[in-house]
C-alpha cells in the first residue's frame, strides 16, 4: 500500500518535494526516492534560536541565559524581551534562504533551543507533563516553507537540550549550577517527548531532510573530573540509551525520516554506541582546526564501511578560506555531505557578517571587563536593538570570497577578479582587491589556516587582521583596508581590465618599519620593470616606472622578493 501511495504521489503531485520524496539511506549513501545519491551541501543557522557567546563577542559568562540576564540588568526585562523578539524576527528570513539557494547550497541545519518549544522542567505547572509553546514550532514552520520554496532540505538539530547535554556550557546554554540532561530523568523525558512532538508535526514533510537528535554531547560519564567532555569515554551507556529512546519515540509516529546521531566528545566519540539500531540512520561527526587529510576522517570512514551506514559532517567551519576549500575537496572526494557553521555572526569568516555598532561595543566592553564603564540604559538599549536589526539579511556584509572558497574553489584552479579593476586613464586598485582563487593561483601566502588541533603551534594562521576577506592574506585597517605583514616569497595577483590602451605610470602605496622589502612586478607572467626597494616609513607612493598595456584583461602580480612591508594601493596614471 505504501508503494502504491508513493507512486500516486509522484504521478499526480505538482510539488517537486514529492517528486524527489523523502531522503533515506541506501548502504553508505543518502539517496532520494529515485535512488539518486544526494550530497548535502548546507549551512547551520547558528546564533538564531541559540546565541553562543563568541558569535556576539561575549567571552565572559557567555551562555545565552547569562547574556539575557545581563541585558536585563542594563535595560530591564521588557526591553530585553524586545531585543530577543527582534533578534528572532530578523536573524533569519526568507531572504537568507533564497540567498543560500542562489549561492549553491541545497540544505539548511536548524540549531534548536528547546525553550522555544516547551517549558523548562522547573517551570512546568505540573511535574512530569509537557507544556508546548507555539513560538518555536511557528518559526520552524516558516523556515520549512522557505526551504520548500527553494527545494532545499531542512535538518532539525537539537542544539540546546533540556538541562544541557555537555560541559561546554555555551553550546547548549547550560546552567552549570543545575542538574544536566544526564543528571535528571525529567530532562531526558522532556527531550524524548520533544522529538516525538516534532516527528508528529513533520512526519509528512519530505523537505525535512533528517532529525539530528542531539548536538555535540560532551560529558564524562565514567570520569567526570579528568574527562569532563567525554573524549576518552569507553561505554557511553547513558548517551546511547537516550538516543535509542528518542529513536523509539520518533518511530512511533514517523517511519519516514532519517535519524542522525552524534558521538560523545563534541560528536566524534562513538565508543559503545555502534552498531546503529535503526535502518534509516546516519552518523554525524564534527571537524574543526585539524588537518584536511585522510587521517582526519579515517575514523568515520571506518565506521561507514564497517556498519554500512552513511556519514555526514554536521558541523565545521570557523577557519580560513584555504581550510574551507581543503575540507570540502576532501569530503566530497569521499561522498560526504556537510553543513558549515555558521551562516552569520559578528566576524568575517562566514558568508554573512553582522556589523558592529559603537553603542553595542560599549556594552561588550563592560560585559567582558566589568572594570570598564557601565553604559547607560539608553545607550545599551540603542546598541542591542541596532545589533538585532543588523542581523537582517539586507543589513549584513556579504563575503563573496567565503562562498567562492566553498562552492567553486574546491573544484577549480581558475582565478576570477574580486573587483572590476578598470584601468581607463587614472585608476586606483585597492591592494585587498586581489583575485579570487586558491592559494598558489590567486595569491600566495605562507600561513593560511588554523590547524591548532593537529598542531598547537599552528593556532594563529590565516588573516591576522580578521577583517574584509578570509583568505590566508593578512589584512589590516587604518582609514582603509590594506594588505599587511607581507613575507618573503608571498605574492598577490590582480586581474585588471584595461579599457584604454597605452603606457601607464604605476605607483605602489607602501609602508614598512625597516627598509628591507623588495618588490618585483610580473605582467602576464613576464617581469615588468626593475626590482623595487621599499623604504622605511609610513604610507608613501613607490614609483614602479611605466608599463605598456594593451586593451583587455591582464594579470599583474606583486611579488615580495623580500618581505617586511604593507601594501595599500596600486595607482595607475596614463
Amino acid at each position: 500500500m505504501k508503494t502504491v501511495f508513493l507512486f500516486l504521489a509522484i504521478l499526480f503531485s505538482t510539488s517537486i518535494g514529492y517528486a524527489q520524496g523523502f531522503l533515506k539511506t541506501a548502504g553508505t549513501k543518502i539517496v532520494n526516492a529515485k535512488g539518486e545519491n544526494v550530497l548535502l551541501r548546507g549551512i547551520g543557522l547558528g546564533g538564531w534560536m541559540l546565541q553562543e557567546g563568541y558569535m556576539l563577542r561575549v567571552y565572559r559568562e557567555a551562555q545565552q541565559h547569562r547574556i539575557r540576564a545581563r541585558a536585563e540588568e542594563l535595560v530591564g526585562p521588557e526591553r530585553t524581551q524586545e531585543f530577543y523578539d527582534a533578534w528572532l524576527k530578523n536573524h533569519t528570513t526568507k531572504a537568507d534562504i533564497d540567498a543560500m539557494k542562489a549561492w549553491g547550497f541545497n540544505s539548511v541545519r536548524l540549531p534548536m533551543h528547546f525553550n522555544l518549544y516547551t517549558l523548562p522542567v522547573d517551570k512546568e505547572p505540573v511535574a512530569g507533563r509537557q507544556t508546548w509553546l507555539e513560538k518555536g514550532f511557528a518559526i520552524t514552520d516558516s523556515l520549512l516553507a522557505w526551504c520548500k520554496a527553494n527545494q532545499m532540505y531542512l535538518i532539525l538539530d537539537l542544539h540546546a537540550a533540556p538541562g544541557g547535554q555537555g560541559n561546554d556550557l555555551n553550546i547548549s546554554d547550560r546552567d552549570g549550577s543545575k542538574p544536566s540532561l544526564w543528571e535528571n530523568e525529567a530532562h531526558q523525558q522532556k527531550t524524548i517527548a520533544l522529538w516525538r512532538k516534532l516527528a508528529e508535526r513533520y512526519k509528512n514533510e519530505p523537505w525535512i531532510g533528517a532529525y539530528d537528535v542531539l548536538n555535540e554531547p560532551n560529558w564524562g560519564f565514567e570520569d567526570p573530573q579528568s574527562d569532563k567532555n567525554g573524549l576518552k569515554e569507553k561505554s557511553n551507556v547513558l548517551l546511547k540509551k537516550l538516543m535509542v529512546d528518542i529513536t523509539k519515540a520518533i518511530r512511533e509516529v514517523d517511519q519516514q525520516h532519517i535519524i542522525i546521531i552524534e558521538g560523545n566528545g563534541w560528536g566524534n566519540n562513538y565508543n559503545g554506541i555502534l552498531p546503529p539500531w535503526d535502518k534509516n540512520m546516519v552518523l554525524s561527526f564534527h571537524k574543526y582546526w585539524n588537518y584536511n587529510n585522510e587521517q582526519s576522517i579515517a575514523h568515520i570512514l571506518r565506521f561507514r564501511e564497517q556498519y554500512q551506514v552513511p556519514v555526514w559532517l554536521g558541523e565545521t567551519g570557523e577557519n580560513s578560506n584555504v581550510w574551507f576549500t581543503e575540507a570540502i575537496r576532501l569530503l566530497e572526494t569521499h561522498n560526504i555531505g556537510w553543513a558549515w557553521w555558521p551562516l552569520k555572526k559578528l566576524g568575517s569568516n562566514n558568508p554573512l557578517e553582522v556589523p558592529m555598532n559603537a553603542d553595542y561595543q560599549a556594552v561588550l566592553d563592560h560585559w567582558n571587563d566589568p572594570k570598564k564603564p557601565k553604559p547607560s540604559a539608553e545607550q545599551a538599549y540603542r546598541g542591542l536593538m541596532e545589533l538585532a536589526n543588523s542581523t537582517r539579511f539586507d543589513k549584513n556584509i556579504y563575503h563573496k570570497d567565503v562562498i567562492d572558497a566553498m562552492i567553486r574553489q574546491p573544484f577549480s584552479r581558475e582565478t576570477k577578479p574580486f573587483d572590476a579593476n578598470l584601468v581607463n586613464g587614472n585608476a586606483v586598485i585597492p591592494a585587498v582587491g586581489y583575485d579570487l582563487g586558491i592559494n598558489g593561483e590567486a595569491y600566495y601566502d605562507l600561513d593560511t589556516a588554523n590547524y591548532r588541533v593537529s598542531d598547537p603551534k599552528k593556532n594563529t594562521a590565516g588573516n591576522k587582521g580578521r577583517g574584509y576577506r578570509n583568505d590566508g592574506v593578512d589584512i589590516g585597517k587604518d582609514d582603509s583596508y590594506y594588505v599587511s605583514d607581507i613575507e618573503t616569497g608571498e605574492w598577490l595577483q590582480y586581474t585588471i581590465d584595461v579599457t584604454q590602451k597605452g603606457t601607464y605610470k604605476l605607483k605602489l602605496l607602501v609602508s614598512a618599519e625597516n627598509a628591507n622589502g623588495k618588490i618585483t612586478l610580473l605582467l602576464d607572467g613576464k617581469k615588468a620593470g626593475n626590482e623595487l626597494a621599499v623604504p622605511a616609513g609610513k604610507w608613501q607612493a613607490l614609483d614602479a616606472g611605466s608599463i605598456t598595456l594593451s586593451k583587455g584583461k591582464h594579470k599583474l602580480r606583486v611579488l615580495a622578493g623580500t618581505g617586511g612591508f604593507n601594501l595599500k594601493e596600486l595607482q595607475f596614471s596614463k
